[in-house]
């Protein structure tokens, strides 16, 4: 691989900070890496390699004049906006986190394991999906692939990380009796099925995420998905229920082999031993756990799954990163 340049846009917040995190853990073949953040935190530094990394402002001239091959994106949907175009525009290859460019039909929207190969027709951004459909779309490949897919329900359990330090702080406020800040309602002790705004169908904004993307990346833009998003007073990991209706039926011993035998996915599957994937210890994790496979006798071909996954991590930080060395593995 050729010695790359990188830039971290957004690198205080929970996403980029694991994002430098993970790079440090690679062994990329990274030149230089640069990380900005706003003006606010500019002049404060980030560990890399034994390196202390000064923060930079982020601002336009220093996109155009940075050089960047990539650049990793952690910003907030109005700012990406504004500043991925930009590094785009001088050749700077953009993986964003952000819901901006997701559903652009001209943006790839990629997760590496379900379809790497979009990333490649990339005309200088890739989106990166949203936490709780990349650990989704991991668990169904393989069904997809097998059995085929006539329609999806899910039911997801999330983090309140995915809140960002606003959640993670309303969940502290909580457990020692103050009142919430963040959240509408008291987040500990509960459960809130209200994940981003309401929408006048009643759904949110989090779910049409789900479905929308789900759609986008299996290349099935009429495939029926339905969603439900609850946040629950979980540090890190989503949890997620998935109901699927098959094109034919599931052989579960074999569905089971067929997770064993794919990369990314770790099968925890052996309820009589309590055995079964928990959001307490997907944290900190790259892969997807799947278990609790149970065929669905109140529809033909459905079947029952239950998968977790770190939603800071392989959610966001990780996908990101893995569709790099995935376009650096094709010399993109």
């Amino acid at each position: 691989m050729k010695p790359i340049r990188i830039a971290v846009l957004g690198a205080t917040g929970l996403v980029g900070q694991t994002m430098v995190s993970i790079l440090e853990e690679k062994d990329l073949p990274i030149e230089e890496l640069k990380v900005f953040a706003s003006s606010r935190s500019a002049g404060s530094t980030v560990d890399f390699k034994g390196e202390k990394l000064v923060l930079e402002e982020l601002t336009e001239e220093a996109l155009l004049e940075g050089k960047f091959d990539y650049a990793l994106s952690a910003l907030d949907s109005g700012i990406s906006k504004v500043f991925s175009p930009i590094a785009a525009s001088v050749g700077t290859v953009v993986i964003d986190n952000s819901s901006c460019f997701r559903m652009d039909e001209n943006i790839p929207l990629v997760v590496p394991e379900v379809n790497g190969e979009d990333a490649l027709t990339n005309e200088g951004i890739i989106a990166n999906p949203n936490c709780s459909t990349i650990q989704s779309v991991v668990a169904l490949i393989p069904i997809l692939e097998n059995y085929g897919i006539k329609r999806i329900v899910y039911n997801t359990y999330q983090a309140v990380s995915g809140s960002g330090v606003n959640g993670l702080e309303d969940l502290n406020r909580g457990l020692i009796g103050k009142k919430n800040e963040f959240y509408p309602h008291q987040i500990a002790f509960n459960a809130l099925p209200h994940i981003d705004d309401f929408l006048d169908t009643g759904y949110t904004k989090e779910e049409m995420k789900m479905i929308d993307e789900t759609r986008k990346m299996f290349h099935l833009p009429n495939l029926p998905i339905t969603a439900t998003t609850v946040r629950i007073p979980v540090r890190g990991a989503h949890s997620i229920s998935i109901n699927v209706e098959t094109e034919k039926p599931v052989d579960l011993e074999e569905l089971r082999k067929i997770y064993e035998n794919t990369p990314g996915i770790v099968l925890e599957d052996d309820p009589k031993n309590n055995v079964y994937p928990l959001a307490l210890y997907t944290e900190g994790k790259d892969e997807v756990f799947v278990g609790r496979l149970r065929l669905d006798p109140s529809v033909e071909n459905g079947l029952n799954l239950w998968c977790t996954a770190d939603n800071i991590r392989k959610g966001a930080a990780l996908n990101a990163i893995q569709i790099l060395e995935y376009l650096l593995n094709h010399n993109v």
